[in-house]
């Protein structure tokens, strides 16, 4: 256990599965490698979004070293999964903020400001 106390992290809602696993195999004969929703949250926003290191941290209001090991132990766990055929359970964490979008009164997402005045 870390010494110090985890930090609170953003991340978007996740309402997806909580496990992947390779075809044809029973989950209860899988290794299971654990991934947590910071982890995936770091891969999407860099990966995925194509956000560099620093726009991803300031959205998960992390710093930029955190991003870089979350985005390390993450994609490990995700390479192991698929090279050993081990199974992906995602975890969420007490300590993780869901994001929430805001809606101006017309029903558009806010950005800086309402797209209909």
């Amino acid at each position: 256990m870390s010494p110090f106390a985890r930090k609170q992290r953003y991340c978007r809602p996740f309402t997806g599965v909580t496990y992947f696993k390779p075809r044809g195999i029973p989950l209860s004969s899988l290794e299971i490698n654990v991934l947590n929703l910071d982890e995936l949250e770091a891969i999407h926003l860099c990966d995925y979004e194509d956000l560099d290191q620093a726009e991803a941290a300031k959205k998960m209001k992390i710093s930029t070293s955190t991003l870089q090991r979350l985005l390390y132990s993450g994609r490990r766990k995700v390479i192991d999964a698929l090279y050993c055929s081990k199974a992906i359970e995602i975890i969420k964490h007490e300590q993780i903020l869901e994001r929430q979008i805001k809606i101006c009164r017309y029903g558009y997402r806010k950005r800086n400001q309402c797209l209909k005045k």
